[in-house]
């Protein structure tokens, strides 16, 4: 099942992680001091290429009836739009930006080119999701409510269609998190679901007719004869930018190494504990500036959970002192290509559409399931140095969750060895039995 002992987990001390604590409050102490003129000048930047990218995007599509503008003008589109919920939306509406005190640029005020409101995303992302992350049973984000991506989750028949249901889900990702915020929306107030007439639910109907309106009306129309080709145009941009952003989401939270945690953990959880948790619960993928610029930094998605609200342009330079944090408590840095990390999150999808009995690794040492149960079987031949010990008493380097991860593998493997070695003399016995 999932984690409920993160110290056990992590193989780190209470001492170690109130001191990991420390250290990650010093690196946002020192992002924060440093914040000045290049960052606010990054995110004009962004903005003026945002709305630059938009304008001739609509331009080129307003003579959609030719094909040669029409392509680009797509492409364009789609950009635009992936940078505006990723690197201005999101980050903006985190409050990223509030410390410059501009209007125009602050989180209570900026509302996203998205089919649901602000307001609404903010409550359910920026407080359920970054505060309870990965915690099953409070971050609803977890499984999106329509998929299983924990043993956690009961197994039900309606899971079997899930690989089916994760492309419809990437496909109208917009429209999934928009009915998902409104729904966390209307419990946190306590208003029914059939209360049609609710505050949240006239906000939702306004921002969707004003984003069809805009999409599928008014453009459109500004094209003439081209109103067909427009509107196609528009919405293959939309879809293109539903499926970026699902899969950079997915390759954030769901490939191997991005742990789970049950309630039980919560109680009492220091701010060193928090941190661990962000840091183990997330996972990051390898990207060049560009592939970064278009993900809103999201590629680094650990340093984004760890400090939610400091401006993205700064997650690289806090990422080499992250890692170097992670060597010196020798914690994983969970990390690889995009299509790497792709391939797990969506090998857990169709992995878990299948009932438990029918997987290979119990709940506790699964790939995208796994706690600190994983290591009460290890063989003290493999692991008794870290079990024992803190540091290695050959090369004094501290011993954590990396060295308790390899030497469960270590353990395994072994053991694998072992079941196949008796297997085989079981067969050879059997042949010579028979002659």
């Amino acid at each position: 099942m999932a984690i409920t002992d993160i110290r056990a987990f992590a193989h780190l001390t209470e001492v170690d992680i109130d001191a990991l604590g420390h250290e990650l409050d010093q690196i946002r102490t020192d992002i924060e001091r440093s914040l000045g003129q290049r960052d606010a000048d990054y995110i004009r930047h962004v903005i003026r290429i945002h709305r630059g990218l938009e304008v001739t995007a609509r331009l080129l599509l307003c003579a959609s009836r030719y094909r040669m503008p029409r392509i680009p003008g797509t492409v364009m589109l789609a950009a635009a739009k992936s940078i505006e919920m990723m690197e201005l939306g999101h980050n903006i509406s985190h409050g990223q930006w509030d410390w410059m005190n501009d209007p125009e640029i602050h989180s209570t005020s900026w509302e996203w080119d998205f089919i649901g409101p602000s307001a609404h995303w903010r409550r359910s992302h920026n407080y359920v999701h970054h505060t309870y992350t990965n915690v099953y049973g409070m971050d609803e984000d977890l499984s999106f409510a329509v998929l299983r991506m924990t043993r956690d989750e009961p197994w039900r028949p309606i899971h079997l269609i899930q690989p089916l249901m994760s492309l419809a889900v990437a496909a109208g990702f917009e429209l999934a998190i928009a009915v998902h915020d409104l729904a966390l929306e209307r419990r946190h107030l306590g208003i029914p679901r059939n209360q049609l007439g609710s505050k949240p639910n006239i906000e939702f109907a306004r921002k969707i007719a004003r984003q069809v309106g805009k999409d599928f009306l008014l453009f459109p129309a500004l094209s003439g004869r081209g109103f067909r080709h427009t509107l196609a145009a528009n919405a293959t941009a939309l879809l293109l930018r539903n499926l970026w952003s699902y899969l950079v989401i997915m390759c954030g939270h769901f490939p191997d190494g991005a742990e789970k945690f049950t309630t039980e953990h919560l109680e009492g959880e220091t701010r060193g504990e928090w941190y661990l948790r962000q840091l183990l619960g997330t996972a990051n993928f390898t990207a060049g500036p560009v592939l970064a610029f278009l993900s809103g930094n999201l590629c680094y998605q650990i340093e984004h959970h760890l400090f939610p609200d400091l401006p993205s342009n700064r997650y690289p330079e806090i990422a080499e002192r992250v890692r170097a944090l992670c060597d010196k408590y020798d914690l994983p840095y969970t990390t690889g290509s995009l299509a790497t990390q792709f391939w797990l999150a969506h090998r857990t999808v169709w992995k878990l559409a299948l009932p438990d009995r029918l997987l290979r690794h119990t709940s506790d040492d699964a790939t995208e399931t796994r706690s600190e149960r994983k290591f009460s079987g290890i063989s003290l031949t493999a692991g008794d140095r870290f079990i024992r010990q803190a540091t290695d008493p050959i090369t004094g380097a501290r011993q954590g969750l990396r060295a308790a991860l390899a030497a469960a593998g270590s353990s395994k493997r072994q053991a694998d060895h072992r079941r196949g070695r008796w297997f085989q003399r079981r067969w050879i016995g059997s042949i010579a039995g028979q002659r």
